[in-house]
Protein backbone atom coordinates (compact mmCIF):
# COMPACT_ATOMS: atom_id res chain seq x y z
CA UNK A 1 0.00 0.00 0.00
CA UNK A 2 1.23 3.44 -0.83
CA UNK A 3 0.70 7.04 -0.36
CA UNK A 4 2.03 10.13 -2.38
CA UNK A 5 3.86 13.44 -1.36
CA UNK A 6 3.47 16.45 -3.61
CA UNK A 7 6.12 18.65 -3.92
CA UNK A 8 6.02 21.86 -5.76
CA UNK A 9 3.78 19.44 -8.44
CA UNK A 10 5.70 16.04 -8.68
CA UNK A 11 4.72 13.00 -6.71
CA UNK A 12 6.94 10.94 -4.82
CA UNK A 13 5.83 7.75 -3.67
CA UNK A 14 5.96 6.92 0.16
CA UNK A 15 5.75 3.42 1.26
CA UNK A 16 2.99 2.58 4.08
CA UNK A 17 2.52 -0.57 6.05
CA UNK A 18 -0.77 -2.41 7.62
CA UNK A 19 -0.20 -0.78 11.08
CA UNK A 20 0.38 3.05 9.82
CA UNK A 21 -1.21 5.72 9.79
CA UNK A 22 -1.58 7.83 6.73
CA UNK A 23 -0.38 11.33 7.28
CA UNK A 24 -0.90 14.22 5.16
CA UNK A 25 -0.31 18.20 5.64
CA UNK A 26 -2.03 20.48 3.02
CA UNK A 27 -1.32 24.35 2.55
CA UNK A 28 -3.82 26.68 1.63
CA UNK A 29 -1.71 27.22 -2.03
CA UNK A 30 -2.67 23.60 -2.98
CA UNK A 31 0.96 22.18 -1.63
CA UNK A 32 0.43 18.80 -0.94
CA UNK A 33 2.40 16.65 1.47
CA UNK A 34 1.91 13.01 2.52
CA UNK A 35 3.57 10.95 4.64
CA UNK A 36 2.98 8.61 7.77
CA UNK A 37 0.75 9.17 10.96
CA UNK A 38 1.73 9.43 14.67
CA UNK A 39 -0.25 10.31 17.36
CA UNK A 40 -3.75 11.40 17.72
CA UNK A 41 -5.90 10.47 14.47
CA UNK A 42 -7.60 13.67 13.36
CA UNK A 43 -7.82 16.36 11.14
CA UNK A 44 -6.93 20.08 12.22
CA UNK A 45 -6.61 23.32 10.45
CA UNK A 46 -4.10 26.04 11.62
CA UNK A 47 -0.93 27.81 10.30
CA UNK A 48 1.73 26.28 9.18
CA UNK A 49 5.28 27.56 10.63
CA UNK A 50 8.28 26.06 10.79
CA UNK A 51 10.95 25.75 13.90
CA UNK A 52 14.82 26.13 13.36
CA UNK A 53 15.73 24.38 16.98
CA UNK A 54 17.55 21.54 17.00
CA UNK A 55 16.55 20.77 20.20
CA UNK A 56 13.78 21.56 22.66
CA UNK A 57 10.98 19.83 21.14
CA UNK A 58 8.53 19.31 24.25
CA UNK A 59 9.27 22.81 25.46
CA UNK A 60 8.08 23.76 21.66
CA UNK A 61 4.74 21.79 21.94
CA UNK A 62 3.68 22.88 25.13
CA UNK A 63 4.77 26.83 24.70
CA UNK A 64 0.97 28.52 24.81
CA UNK A 65 2.64 31.23 21.84
CA UNK A 66 1.95 28.34 19.80
CA UNK A 67 -1.73 27.75 19.98
CA UNK A 68 -3.56 27.85 16.93
CA UNK A 69 -0.22 26.84 14.52
CA UNK A 70 0.99 23.80 12.83
CA UNK A 71 5.00 23.45 13.66
CA UNK A 72 7.30 22.11 11.76
CA UNK A 73 10.50 21.50 12.74
CA UNK A 74 13.84 21.63 10.49
CA UNK A 75 15.95 19.22 12.46
CA UNK A 76 15.98 15.83 10.63
CA UNK A 77 15.22 13.92 13.60
CA UNK A 78 13.44 14.33 16.34
CA UNK A 79 11.83 12.66 19.30
CA UNK A 80 15.68 10.46 20.09
CA UNK A 81 14.98 11.83 23.54
CA UNK A 82 12.01 11.70 24.52
CA UNK A 83 9.44 13.39 26.64
CA UNK A 84 9.76 14.37 30.45
CA UNK A 85 7.44 16.05 32.50
CA UNK A 86 10.19 18.46 33.95
CA UNK A 87 10.58 20.28 30.74
CA UNK A 88 7.13 20.75 29.96
CA UNK A 89 5.85 24.65 29.69
CA UNK A 90 2.50 24.70 29.91
CA UNK A 91 -0.24 21.95 30.80
CA UNK A 92 0.40 20.18 27.84
CA UNK A 93 0.79 20.76 24.31
CA UNK A 94 -0.66 23.78 22.58
CA UNK A 95 0.40 23.38 18.94
CA UNK A 96 -2.37 22.27 16.54
CA UNK A 97 -0.36 19.93 14.62
CA UNK A 98 3.36 18.99 14.46
CA UNK A 99 5.93 17.72 11.24
CA UNK A 100 9.31 16.14 11.72
CA UNK A 101 11.09 14.79 8.91
CA UNK A 102 11.99 11.76 11.10
CA UNK A 103 10.32 10.25 13.93
CA UNK A 104 12.80 8.77 16.43
CA UNK A 105 12.08 4.98 16.54
CA UNK A 106 13.76 5.11 20.10
CA UNK A 107 14.30 6.98 22.99
CA UNK A 108 17.57 7.32 24.70
CA UNK A 109 17.79 9.63 27.79
CA UNK A 110 17.97 8.99 31.45
CA UNK A 111 14.94 11.56 32.06
CA UNK A 112 13.18 10.60 29.32
CA UNK A 113 9.05 9.08 30.63
CA UNK A 114 7.54 8.26 27.63
CA UNK A 115 8.22 8.22 24.02
CA UNK A 116 6.81 11.41 21.71
CA UNK A 117 4.35 9.62 20.03
CA UNK A 118 3.09 8.28 22.86
CA UNK A 119 3.18 11.96 24.43
CA UNK A 120 1.23 13.46 21.19
CA UNK A 121 -1.24 10.72 21.34
CA UNK A 122 -2.42 10.96 24.68
CA UNK A 123 -2.90 14.36 24.45
CA UNK A 124 -4.85 14.33 21.55
CA UNK A 125 -2.09 16.11 18.75
CA UNK A 126 -1.99 14.94 15.29
CA UNK A 127 1.92 14.43 13.74
CA UNK A 128 3.41 13.67 10.37
CA UNK A 129 6.33 12.03 9.78
CA UNK A 130 8.00 11.08 6.55
CA UNK A 131 7.77 14.66 4.53
CA UNK A 132 9.84 16.52 2.98
CA UNK A 133 10.33 19.33 5.76
CA UNK A 134 13.06 21.09 4.02
CA UNK A 135 10.58 21.66 1.15
CA UNK A 136 7.61 22.64 3.27
CA UNK A 137 10.23 25.06 5.37
CA UNK A 138 11.53 26.45 1.48
CA UNK A 139 8.02 27.42 0.91
CA UNK A 140 6.41 28.92 4.06
CA UNK A 141 9.97 31.53 3.51
CA UNK A 142 8.99 32.15 0.06
CA UNK A 143 5.60 32.38 0.24
CA UNK A 144 4.97 33.10 3.91
CA UNK A 145 3.27 31.76 6.82
CA UNK A 146 0.08 29.89 5.81
CA UNK A 147 -3.11 28.35 6.28
CA UNK A 148 -3.00 24.63 6.69
CA UNK A 149 -4.76 21.46 7.46
CA UNK A 150 -2.89 18.42 8.92
CA UNK A 151 -4.53 14.69 9.26
CA UNK A 152 -3.93 11.54 10.27
CA UNK A 153 -7.11 10.30 9.05
CA UNK A 154 -8.30 8.87 5.12
CA UNK A 155 -8.75 12.04 3.71
CA UNK A 156 -8.37 13.22 -0.29
CA UNK A 157 -5.97 16.03 -1.19
CA UNK A 158 -8.86 18.21 -2.26
CA UNK A 159 -10.78 17.75 0.92
CA UNK A 160 -7.85 18.89 3.16
CA UNK A 161 -6.48 21.94 0.48
CA UNK A 162 -10.34 23.31 0.94
CA UNK A 163 -10.22 22.96 4.48
CA UNK A 164 -6.99 25.06 4.71
CA UNK A 165 -8.00 27.49 2.78
CA UNK A 166 -11.86 27.56 4.65
CA UNK A 167 -9.98 28.47 7.90
CA UNK A 168 -10.51 32.13 9.65
CA UNK A 169 -6.43 32.17 10.14
CA UNK A 170 -5.30 34.18 13.11
CA UNK A 171 -5.58 37.70 11.84
CA UNK A 172 -7.48 39.66 13.99
CA UNK A 173 -8.19 36.93 16.24
CA UNK A 174 -7.70 37.34 19.91
CA UNK A 175 -6.14 34.09 20.99
CA UNK A 176 -4.89 34.96 24.36
CA UNK A 177 -8.27 34.28 25.90
CA UNK A 178 -7.95 30.83 24.96
CA UNK A 179 -4.80 29.85 26.51
CA UNK A 180 -4.72 32.96 29.77
CA UNK A 181 -5.87 31.26 33.42
CA UNK A 182 -9.40 31.53 34.17
CA UNK A 183 -8.39 33.37 37.40
CA UNK A 184 -5.08 34.55 39.57
CA UNK A 185 -3.30 32.37 41.40
CA UNK A 186 0.26 32.76 43.24
CA UNK A 187 3.35 31.32 41.72
CA UNK A 188 4.72 28.67 44.20
CA UNK A 189 8.20 29.99 45.05
CA UNK A 190 9.27 26.76 46.98
CA UNK A 191 8.83 24.10 44.04
CA UNK A 192 12.03 22.42 43.40
CA UNK A 193 11.26 23.66 39.58
CA UNK A 194 12.32 26.65 40.03
CA UNK A 195 16.12 25.78 40.64
CA UNK A 196 17.76 25.74 37.67
CA UNK A 197 19.01 22.60 36.11
CA UNK A 198 22.57 21.54 36.77
CA UNK A 199 24.57 18.24 35.41
CA UNK A 200 26.19 16.72 38.78
CA UNK A 201 29.53 17.56 39.22
CA UNK A 202 29.25 21.19 37.10
CA UNK A 203 28.62 24.61 38.55
CA UNK A 204 25.37 26.15 37.27
CA UNK A 205 24.99 29.53 35.10
CA UNK A 206 22.61 31.26 35.97
CA UNK A 207 22.29 30.23 40.11
CA UNK A 208 18.99 31.05 42.14
CA UNK A 209 19.83 34.60 43.43
CA UNK A 210 16.96 34.55 45.94
CA UNK A 211 18.83 34.03 49.35
CA UNK A 212 20.08 37.39 50.89
CA UNK A 213 18.28 39.86 48.83
CA UNK A 214 15.30 41.63 49.28
CA UNK A 215 12.15 39.69 47.49
CA UNK A 216 10.11 42.29 45.53
CA UNK A 217 6.16 41.38 44.82
CA UNK A 218 5.56 40.81 41.05
CA UNK A 219 2.11 40.95 39.09
CA UNK A 220 2.34 38.62 36.03
CA UNK A 221 -0.25 39.21 33.41
CA UNK A 222 -0.54 36.22 31.50
CA UNK A 223 -1.11 35.93 27.69
CA UNK A 224 0.51 32.16 27.21
CA UNK A 225 3.14 32.31 29.64
CA UNK A 226 5.63 29.47 29.49
CA UNK A 227 6.67 28.15 33.13
CA UNK A 228 10.25 28.84 32.52
CA UNK A 229 9.67 32.35 32.68
CA UNK A 230 8.29 33.02 36.73
CA UNK A 231 10.96 30.13 36.97
CA UNK A 232 13.38 31.99 36.29
CA UNK A 233 11.70 35.42 37.71
CA UNK A 234 11.82 33.39 40.91
CA UNK A 235 15.08 32.76 41.03
CA UNK A 236 16.00 36.55 40.50
CA UNK A 237 13.85 37.74 43.87
CA UNK A 238 10.46 37.67 42.49
CA UNK A 239 7.67 36.77 44.50
CA UNK A 240 4.70 36.55 41.78
CA UNK A 241 1.10 36.63 41.63
CA UNK A 242 0.18 35.38 38.14
CA UNK A 243 -3.18 37.60 36.41
CA UNK A 244 -5.66 36.89 33.88
CA UNK A 245 -4.70 38.26 30.44
CA UNK A 246 -8.76 40.11 31.28
CA UNK A 247 -6.92 41.89 34.05
CA UNK A 248 -7.61 45.56 34.50
CA UNK A 249 -5.46 48.53 35.69
CA UNK A 250 -7.13 48.86 38.55
CA UNK A 251 -7.56 45.08 39.73
CA UNK A 252 -3.51 45.70 39.64
CA UNK A 253 -3.33 48.56 41.49
CA UNK A 254 -5.37 47.40 44.21
CA UNK A 255 -2.87 44.50 44.45
CA UNK A 256 -0.07 47.41 44.65
CA UNK A 257 3.10 45.15 43.39
CA UNK A 258 6.49 46.50 43.06
CA UNK A 259 7.03 45.68 39.46
CA UNK A 260 4.77 44.33 36.38
CA UNK A 261 5.37 41.55 33.85
CA UNK A 262 3.71 41.18 30.62
CA UNK A 263 4.21 37.59 29.55
CA UNK A 264 4.43 35.94 25.70
CA UNK A 265 1.27 34.67 24.18
CA UNK A 266 -0.07 33.63 20.22
CA UNK A 267 -1.40 35.18 17.84
CA UNK A 268 -1.78 38.70 16.66
CA UNK A 269 -1.47 41.87 19.59
CA UNK A 270 -3.49 44.30 17.78
CA UNK A 271 -7.04 42.82 18.24
CA UNK A 272 -6.46 42.32 22.58
CA UNK A 273 -7.35 46.09 23.06
CA UNK A 274 -8.30 45.58 26.96
CA UNK A 275 -5.02 44.03 27.44
CA UNK A 276 -3.43 47.11 25.68
CA UNK A 277 -5.97 49.33 27.35
CA UNK A 278 -4.56 47.98 30.96
CA UNK A 279 -0.69 48.63 29.88
CA UNK A 280 -1.90 52.11 29.33
CA UNK A 281 -3.30 52.11 32.91
CA UNK A 282 -0.23 51.18 34.35
CA UNK A 283 2.17 53.39 33.15
CA UNK A 284 4.24 55.35 34.81
CA UNK A 285 2.75 54.28 38.35
CA UNK A 286 4.76 50.72 38.19
CA UNK A 287 8.00 49.22 36.27
CA UNK A 288 7.08 46.91 33.77
CA UNK A 289 8.99 44.36 31.78
CA UNK A 290 7.26 42.41 28.66
CA UNK A 291 8.33 39.90 26.51
CA UNK A 292 7.93 38.40 23.01
CA UNK A 293 3.83 38.81 23.28
CA UNK A 294 4.14 41.28 26.04
CA UNK A 295 6.46 43.51 24.12
CA UNK A 296 3.74 43.87 21.58
CA UNK A 297 1.27 44.63 23.82
CA UNK A 298 3.27 47.22 25.35
CA UNK A 299 4.13 48.52 21.84
CA UNK A 300 0.15 49.03 21.18
CA UNK A 301 0.42 50.51 24.86
CA UNK A 302 2.79 53.47 23.88
CA UNK A 303 1.37 53.94 20.62
CA UNK A 304 3.36 51.80 18.32
CA UNK A 305 1.53 49.48 15.69
CA UNK A 306 2.33 46.33 14.99
CA UNK A 307 2.67 44.51 11.54
CA UNK A 308 2.42 40.31 10.52
CA UNK A 309 5.88 39.15 9.67
CA UNK A 310 6.32 36.94 6.23
CA UNK A 311 7.16 33.93 8.03
CA UNK A 312 8.15 34.78 11.54
CA UNK A 313 11.53 34.36 13.70
CA UNK A 314 10.78 30.72 15.64
CA UNK A 315 13.80 29.03 16.76
CA UNK A 316 16.90 29.03 18.93
CA UNK A 317 19.51 31.14 17.08
CA UNK A 318 18.40 34.54 15.99
CA UNK A 319 20.83 37.46 17.02
CA UNK A 320 20.20 40.07 17.67
CA UNK A 321 22.09 43.76 18.44
CA UNK A 322 21.34 46.33 20.90
CA UNK A 323 22.77 50.11 19.44
CA UNK A 324 22.90 51.45 22.53
CA UNK A 325 26.08 49.22 23.62
CA UNK A 326 26.91 47.47 20.53
CA UNK A 327 25.97 43.77 22.25
CA UNK A 328 24.78 41.32 20.17
CA UNK A 329 23.20 38.46 21.92
CA UNK A 330 21.76 34.96 20.18
CA UNK A 331 18.42 34.62 21.26
CA UNK A 332 15.05 32.37 21.05
CA UNK A 333 12.33 33.58 19.23
CA UNK A 334 8.98 32.54 18.56
CA UNK A 335 6.23 35.64 17.18
CA UNK A 336 4.91 36.27 13.78
CA UNK A 337 4.46 39.77 14.84
CA UNK A 338 6.69 42.73 15.25
CA UNK A 339 6.47 46.21 16.40
CA UNK A 340 6.48 48.91 13.35
CA UNK A 341 9.70 50.92 13.32
CA UNK A 342 8.29 53.69 11.47
CA UNK A 343 5.64 53.99 14.31
CA UNK A 344 7.29 55.30 16.96
CA UNK A 345 7.71 58.91 15.87
CA UNK A 346 5.95 60.69 18.49
CA UNK A 347 5.84 58.20 21.32
CA UNK A 348 7.61 58.23 24.17
CA UNK A 349 8.86 54.73 22.80
CA UNK A 350 12.80 54.38 21.75
CA UNK A 351 13.75 51.36 19.72
CA UNK A 352 16.70 50.01 21.35
CA UNK A 353 17.61 46.52 19.52
CA UNK A 354 17.43 45.28 16.26
CA UNK A 355 17.09 41.61 14.57
CA UNK A 356 19.85 41.46 12.52
CA UNK A 357 18.61 38.77 10.03
CA UNK A 358 15.80 41.45 9.14
CA UNK A 359 16.25 44.74 11.20
CA UNK A 360 12.93 44.63 12.75
CA UNK A 361 12.94 45.88 16.32
CA UNK A 362 13.77 43.59 19.11
CA UNK A 363 13.64 45.74 21.78
CA UNK A 364 12.25 48.84 23.35
CA UNK A 365 12.70 51.20 26.58
CA UNK A 366 10.78 54.01 27.38
CA UNK A 367 12.12 57.26 27.12
CA UNK A 368 11.40 58.41 31.16
CA UNK A 369 10.01 55.55 32.86
CA UNK A 370 11.25 52.32 33.59
CA UNK A 371 9.39 50.46 30.95
CA UNK A 372 11.28 48.14 28.78
CA UNK A 373 10.57 45.20 26.66
CA UNK A 374 12.25 42.69 24.34
CA UNK A 375 10.77 40.60 21.71
CA UNK A 376 12.22 37.06 22.12
CA UNK A 377 12.51 34.81 24.95
CA UNK A 378 15.13 35.67 27.96
CA UNK A 379 14.36 32.26 29.34
CA UNK A 380 14.87 30.58 26.52
CA UNK A 381 13.93 26.94 27.17
CA UNK A 382 15.10 25.89 24.64
CA UNK A 383 17.81 28.39 23.42
CA UNK A 384 21.25 30.48 24.72
CA UNK A 385 21.44 31.56 27.95
CA UNK A 386 23.20 35.21 26.45
CA UNK A 387 19.25 36.94 27.13
CA UNK A 388 18.68 35.70 31.14
CA UNK A 389 20.65 39.04 32.29
CA UNK A 390 17.24 40.96 31.48
CA UNK A 391 15.82 39.12 34.56
CA UNK A 392 18.36 40.85 36.62
CA UNK A 393 18.35 44.10 34.46
CA UNK A 394 14.32 44.06 35.99
CA UNK A 395 15.38 43.04 39.82
CA UNK A 396 17.76 46.26 39.83
CA UNK A 397 14.94 48.42 38.14
CA UNK A 398 12.57 47.60 40.43
CA UNK A 399 14.81 47.56 43.21
CA UNK A 400 15.58 51.06 42.03
CA UNK A 401 12.35 52.39 42.16
CA UNK A 402 11.03 50.81 45.36
CA UNK A 403 14.37 52.45 46.97
CA UNK A 404 13.30 55.91 45.51
CA UNK A 405 10.01 55.34 46.48
CA UNK A 406 11.17 54.84 50.59
CA UNK A 407 13.35 57.93 49.95
CA UNK A 408 10.69 60.21 49.04
CA UNK A 409 8.59 59.29 52.04
CA UNK A 410 11.27 60.21 54.28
Amino acid sequence: MKGFCLVFGQRMDVKKTENELPGIIALEDGSVFRGKGFGAIKTVVGEAVFNTSMTGYQEILTDPSYFGQIVTMTASQIGNYGVNQSDVESDGPKVRGFVVREISPVTSNWRSEESLPNYLSRNDVAGVTGVDTRAITKKLRTVGAMKACISTEDISDEDAIQKAQNWEGLVGVDFAKEVTPTESYQWDSRDKENEPFIIPGTRPMHPNLRDGRTIFKLAAIDFGAKRSIFRNLTRHGFDITVFPATVTAEEIESFNPDGVFLSNGPGDPEPVKYAQETVRGLLGKFPIFGICFGHQILSHALGVKTFKLKFGHRGGNQPVQNIETKKVMITAQNHGFASDEKAFEGTDAVVTEYNMNDQTVAALRHKNLPVFSVQYHPEAAPGPNDAVPHFEEFYKMVKGHYEAQLAEAS
